[in-house]
């Protein structure tokens, strides 16, 4: 194999040094949230954010007045987008069945996707607006019938942002809060005086944003780990260089520390996108960020072949993929690790993170190794249920039931079973002992 790193970012040392840094400050933060409430809160708000209002929460008529303040175009365009992600997250409730069925005579096996009954709605917009990030948790779950949610954004420029709170109250929140960062995590999760806790966490954010809500798990569910935006493209010589660079620093400007790779078997494609891209920094107005992403973490790998390449992206698990090349369907159908596939050039990753209908939040950090991005379905709990509606059922499954507890040594279970045993079937078992095989059982 001849794989070839013409350019590297950051080394696995230097980032699990970053991490242990991070992770260290967000435990801290935390357990004064949860010690002091609404007054951490304020204090972290003030620093962080230079921001503290009589009321985090936004009241309805200062949400109406954020609001008015958007012209009808923005409004509409915001309309549409939601639109959109609410189509694709019907189509995918609509897939999602309650079952029952009879799996021998007399028993019934079932089970029930039943909403979160109270989520928080973590919306980025310190250094950028995401009013996407509305769309992608709040209206998702008005989909899937979240009882309760509440929609949490940092101030932007000192103030709440118009367009951002226009998507969370169009997109069915229920409670509105202006606080960013570790404070408006916790909040939500632990509850302070005002704010009443959640069941559930969901949204993207910064490092601080995720590992406070990788800490957190357990104390509540959350729907991934999703930090920092992560892009990779995947490209062979049916593309050209201005693409690959566009596409890899319109991630790249998203913060300091955004990971974008290409990946190719072309190394005329990986030179000129590494020119394309010092070209594009001289005159893009995000540049400040962006080349920080793009010189500590950003990657150029050069592969022999498709198949080299095809093992390298499922090892790097990017959040975000890009395939441009002359067999993309062959891509989606081998690929196993990632958060989004984004197919063939007139494809981009911006249309899935504003507009196309699929949820831009995703894993990272190789999270798509075990889970794909927030949908729907991250709302909804698939509850099992039985029931035993003969007698001659209940004798039978219940034999089965008492000879394996007692194979585990579980007595107790196993009269739980003998019980039903002696009940229905008309079968002495004594305590202690399996119940002999009965005959619908032999």
């Amino acid at each position: 194999m001849a794989i070839d790193y013409l350019k590297r970012g950051k080394s696995d040392a230097e980032r699990a040094e970053d991490d242990a840094k991070t992770r260290a400050a967000v435990e801290a933060t935390l357990a004064d949230i949860e010690a002091r409430g609404d007054a951490a809160v304020r204090e972290l708000s003030e620093k962080f954010d230079n921001y503290s209002p009589a009321s985090f929460r936004l009241s309805e008529e200062e949400i109406d007045d954020l609001i008015a303040q958007l012209s009808p175009r923005e409004l509409e365009d915001i309309k549409f987008a939601q639109e959109q992600v609410q189509n694709f997250a019907q189509a995918q409730r609509d897939s999602m069945l309650d079952i029952e069925v009879e799996t021998m005579p007399g028993v019934i096996l079932g089970h029930k996707n039943i909403p979160v009954q109270s989520v928080g709605c973590y919306v980025p917009g310190g250094k950028f607006p995401m009013v996407a990030s509305a769309h992608m948790s709040v209206a998702t779950a008005s989909v899937a019938k979240v009882p309760r949610i509440i929609a949490c954004t940092p101030p932007f420029q000192g103030k709440p942002n118009a367009g951002v709170i226009a998507a969370m109250h169009l997109g069915g929140a229920h409670e509105i809060y202006v606080m960013g960062g570790i404070q408006a995590v916790g909040a939500m999760a632990l509850g302070t005086e005002t704010i009443d806790p959640v069941h559930m966490i969901v949204g993207p954010g910064n490092a601080f944003v995720a590992e406070a809500k990788r800490q957190l798990f357990g104390r509540v569910g959350i729907d991934l780990f999703a930090g920092p935006t992560e892009t990779m493209v995947i490209a062979d010589e049916t593309v050209d260089a201005e693409m690959c660079a566009t596409d890899l620093l319109g991630q790249a400007e998203h913060g300091y520390n955004s990971p974008a790779v290409l990946l190719t078997n072309s190394r005329k494609l990986a030179e000129e996108t590494v020119s394309e891209i010092d070209r594009i920094l001289q005159i893009l107005p995000t540049a400040e960020t962006a080349r920080v992403s793009w010189e500590e973490y950003g990657e150029v790998i050069l592969c022999d072949s498709y198949d080299e390449m095809l093992q390298v992206a499922d090892d790097v698990a990017s959040e975000h993929v890009q395939v441009m090349t002359d067999r993309d369907d062959w891509f989606l159908e081998h690929m196993t690790c990632y958060g989004a596939l984004f197919l063939g050039p007139r494809t981009n990753v911006a249309n899935g993170d504003k507009v196309i209908g699929t949820n831009h939040t995703l894993p990272t950090k190789k999270a798509g190794r075990y889970t794909g991005g927030l949908w729907v379905g991250k709302f909804l709990k698939t509850h099992s249920y039985q029931k035993v509606t003969t007698d001659a059922a209940a004798a039978e499954i219940g034999a089965y039931g008492s000879r394996l507890c007692m194979l585990e040594g579980f007595v107790g279970h196993a009269e739980q079973c003998n019980l039903r045993v002696r009940r229905y079937g008309g079968i002495n078992v004594p305590y202690g002992e399996g119940a002999p095989a009965t005959e619908a059982a032999e």
